[in-house]
């Protein structure tokens, strides 16, 4: 019996109608797969039944490689490496579908990168079908004006569609984690908000939101230094919160940073 390893924040999907359900999102026959985290590999033999062109895994963990090995021999090809120190750009020169049963405590970390490692709109995946915790998953979905609407919200609305498939008990999983887990399902946009630098972005929604239940004159005057015209422009009320600006407004506003900057 393979034993999870907590520092890998390893939770093994065991229940077989979730495996359903997250193999019947898309089709994937005759498709490139790319399965982040496979563990001991029970959504792996679900995929492998859906006779996919290539299925490619990423594995961390060495035991958990070699018990892969012997399970599917030559019928998956591995990585044993750190998700994070993948350059997903140049996996393999086919379109990948994935699927990720993501380790909680990097799973925003890895989503993130993904978003950002984007060369404008040549995504090198057409579809996301990814696990979180349910609490980070509320964050990505949210809208504004709600009280989990956030940076990581703003980031993935840039440049993808999302979807809730649904929540996962911790019955699910062995061992049970402590929260519930939410399958969410992302689609690349097709017109994509352009700008010269992602980490842009970033920084302006780190300034807004670093202190979110504040008003947004002081974050706005710190990076714009107290330029009203540009709120004027566009029409920004400076007495609103972090959480009260669409994700298109915070895109605007890097915009016009790069502006100044430039």
């Amino acid at each position: 019996m393979i034993k999870a390893k907590k520092s890998l924040g390893q939770n093994f999907l065991i229940n077989e109608s979730i495996i359903d359900k997250i193999l019947n999102i898309v089709d994937i026959k005759n498709k490139t797969i790319l399965e982040i985290g496979p563990g001991s590999g029970n959504l792996t033999s679900g995929i492998l039944n859906k006779e996919p062109k290539k299925l490619i895994v990423i594995e961390k963990d060495e035991n958990l490689v070699e018990l892969l090995k012997d399970k599917f021999q030559k019928k998956i090809q591995i990585l044993n490496e750190d998700v994070l120190k993948v350059d997903e750009n140049i996996l393999d020169n086919e379109i990948l579908t994935v699927f990720g049963n993501l380790p909680y405590n990097i799973s925003t970390e890895i989503l993130s990168k993904w978003i950002l490692n984007i060369k404008d709109e040549n995504f090198w995946f057409d579809n996301l079908i990814l696990m979180f915790q349910k609490e980070v998953a509320d964050r990505i979905i949210s809208d504004f004006n709600c009280k989990n609407y956030g940076r990581l919200s703003i980031l993935v609305n840039w440049k993808l569609d999302v979807e809730k498939i649904c929540d996962v008990k911790p019955k699910s999983f062995f061992p049970k984690p402590k929260v519930d887990s939410s399958i969410l399902f992302f689609k690349p946009k097709k017109n994509i908000f352009k700008l010269n630098n992602p980490k842009n972005l970033e920084k302006i929604t780190r300034i807004f939101f670093m202190h979110r239940r504040k008003m947004i004159k002081k974050p706005f005057n710190q990076l714009f230094n107290g330029n009203t015209k540009i709120a004027s422009k566009m029409d920004i009320d400076l007495n609103k919160r972090p959480q009260n600006l669409n994700y298109k407004t915070y895109l605007k506003l890097t915009d016009e940073y790069e502006k100044l900057i430039s």
